[in-house]
């Protein structure tokens, strides 16, 4: 607890809490509503501020440093439409389970309710897309409603936060002392991990003759990767990994079997409905995961690990549910099983992959003649960075693409909006992300239709001097709608092909150096300018139009119809 201060501006205290919590990064737009507290902020240069260039990068931003650095993300705006700008943000956080606090601006107290100039009712709107928000009205409440909004945003399953604060209680003078939250009553974030339910899932790990386990995110915010490997390791059991998982595990690991999902690889799509266990890790079974639900694994038992009970038997319906942080689970786990060997299994997956690797794979990264592909441009870039950079992808097929292809060694390397699949999301992400690792490479990968959403947060890049090396893959269409229009809609391509402006000559604008490589020739000397230039740079590689993103598992199909190509 600090020493109590007496009589400071809420406005301050806003700002000393921040300290407390020891705050690198705010990423914020100031206005009319929120001006005290940037008033404040002006006498506190130790506390760095990012001015994106629309409330929507500040949010993107601050996932992107939050999901990079472990750290939860600040975000500051103001009432009316600069509140109303983070909420797309707040719920691709929400969704996402990525801890961030954000602080907006409020019209006075006596306003509230009277319609006045930016006012909004921010609370009742935020309510379904954060873990908490509260209104404060009243400078004394401060200290302790910002030090409940960092311990609910990091603790349990991470999430959005939203305090709203109105312009009196930012005037208003208060005592000021802080005491960091570390419990609430009735808020139990993590559950003790039942002895009995870990011996139950061991029994039936012992047991199987086809495991298989697959895990998400919750793997990376517990901090259990040594944990998922040590595992996987004894028992032998093939892993396979949702998007938002992807780095949690090496990609060159012997027992890692790729991507699950819509456009996953095809041997964890096809083996899940083998399996005799299913092992579910930090991971919600959404539907882009499962396809049709009602012939999802129906063949084996199921284990599911969640910290959030709301998880449990919410889409698939465990035989055994283990409640609690993934790291304190795995680790009691793997007392808990035999060591085993699972090498027959193991090699029906290699089999499956091999088969993808000849229909799919094999000309996705070396088509050798017409037009590059989006594949070919991130092999070249895992070719030379070599496993090591931080890679953030827009939505769309470039995300399916690198998601598929990138390779990787070190947890935290995978940053995309997955749950809200949101466009727009790479360009500040990738700025929050160098931000909260300043000693990697990222590379923000983004599509021609996602760039142009948050092109001007090109405008915060030059600002701020961060090195983010962007890579458009360019294929002028919305490509993964167009994709669906080809396969679905008869090629009906309604209203997805784009007519783009130079994109370098704006980056140039901004003073960001850049190119267009159009001729495979020139694609490998490109990639190492990009990446050996000492500040951001953008580099535009023109794709095949019309390509297409194989495997895919057709709507309402089951993960065992994932095909390989077009019929």
């Amino acid at each position: 607890m600090t020493e109590l201060i007496t009589k400071i501006r809420g406005a301050e205290a806003v700002i000393k809490c921040l300290k407390e919590e020891n705050t690198e990064y705010i990423f914020g737009y100031p206005g009319g509503a929120i001006m005290p507290i940037y008033d404040a902020l002006y006498d506190y240069p130790e506390i760095n501020h990012v001015l994106s260039r629309h409330e929507q990068g500040a949010i993107h931003a601050a996932q992107g440093y939050a999901r990079a650095s472990g750290k939860t993300g600040v975000v500051f705006a103001t009432s009316g439409p600069g509140a109303t700008n983070l909420i797309t943000g707040i719920a691709d956080a929400m969704i996402d389970s990525t801890p961030l606090v954000c602080i907006t601006g409020q019209v006075a107290s006596q306003l509230l309710g009277t319609d006045a100039f930016q006012e909004i009712d921010i609370i009742s709107i935020s309510m379904p897309v954060t873990k908490w928000n509260f209104q404060v009205t009243n400078a004394e409440e401060i200290p302790e409603v910002l030090a409940k909004a960092f311990y609910i945003a990091s603790s349990g399953r991470p999430g959005p936060v939203l305090i709203d604060i109105t312009k009196d209680a930012q005037f208003a003078l208060a005592d000021f002392t802080y005491e960091k939250c570390t419990k609430i009553r009735s808020y139990k974030p993590v559950p003790t991990v039942s002895s009995d339910a870990i011996n139950e899932a061991a029994t039936l790990i012992n047991a199987a003759k086809k495991p298989f386990l697959i895990f998400g995110q919750g793997i990376i915010l517990s901090g259990a990767e040594q944990e998922l490997k040590t595992l996987i390791e004894k028992t032998g059991i093939p892993a396979a990994w949702t998007i938002l998982g992807l780095s949690a595990l090496e990609t060159a690991h012997p027992l890692n079997v790729g991507m699950l999902g819509m456009h996953g690889n095809y041997a964890p799509n096809v083996l899940t409905n083998e399996c005799d266990l299913l092992i579910a890790v930090g991971m919600r079974f959404d539907d882009r995961v499962t396809g049709n639900l009602n012939s999802y694994a129906k063949q084996a038992k199921i284990i599911h690990f969640d910290i959030d009970p709301a998880e449990i038997n919410k889409n698939v319906k465990a035989d055994v549910a283990v409640l609690g942080d993934a790291k304190a689970s795995l680790t009691m786990l793997i007392d808990a099983v035999d060591k085993n060997n699972h090498s027959e299994w193991l090699a029906k997956f290699r089999s499956l992959e091999a088969k993808e690797i000849e229909k799919v794979q094999q000309k996705d990264l070396y088509p050798g003649e017409g037009p590059i592909s989006m594949a070919e441009a991130i092999r070249v870039v895992n070719e030379q960075t070599a496993g090591e950079a931080i890679v953030v992808t827009d939505v769309g097929q470039h995300q399916m693409v690198t998601c598929r292809y990138a390779k990787f060694k070190n947890t935290r390397s995978k940053i995309t909006s997955g749950g809200l699949g949101t466009m727009g999301f790479c360009l500040p992400a990738a700025l929050g992300a160098k931000l909260g690792a300043p000693d990697k490479t990222v590379v923000a990968v983004i599509g021609d239709g996602g760039f142009q959403m948050t092109i001007q947060e090109l405008g915060t890049l030059f600002q701020t001097g961060a090195n983010v090396k962007i890579l458009i893959l360019n294929n002028e269409f919305l490509g993964m709608v167009r994709q669906w229009q080809e396969l679905f809609f008869e090629k009906r391509y309604s209203f997805t092909e784009m007519s783009n402006p130079n994109f370098v000559l704006i980056a140039k604008g901004y003073g960001i150096s850049g190119k267009t490589v159009r001729e495979r020739a020139d694609l490998e000397s490109a990639v190492t300018e990009m990446l050996q230039h000492p500040a951001s740079y953008l580099l535009e590689v023109m794709v095949g139009k019309e390509d297409n993103v194989f495997p895919m598992v057709p709507t309402g199909a089951s993960v065992s119809e994932v095909k390989l190509g077009p019929e």
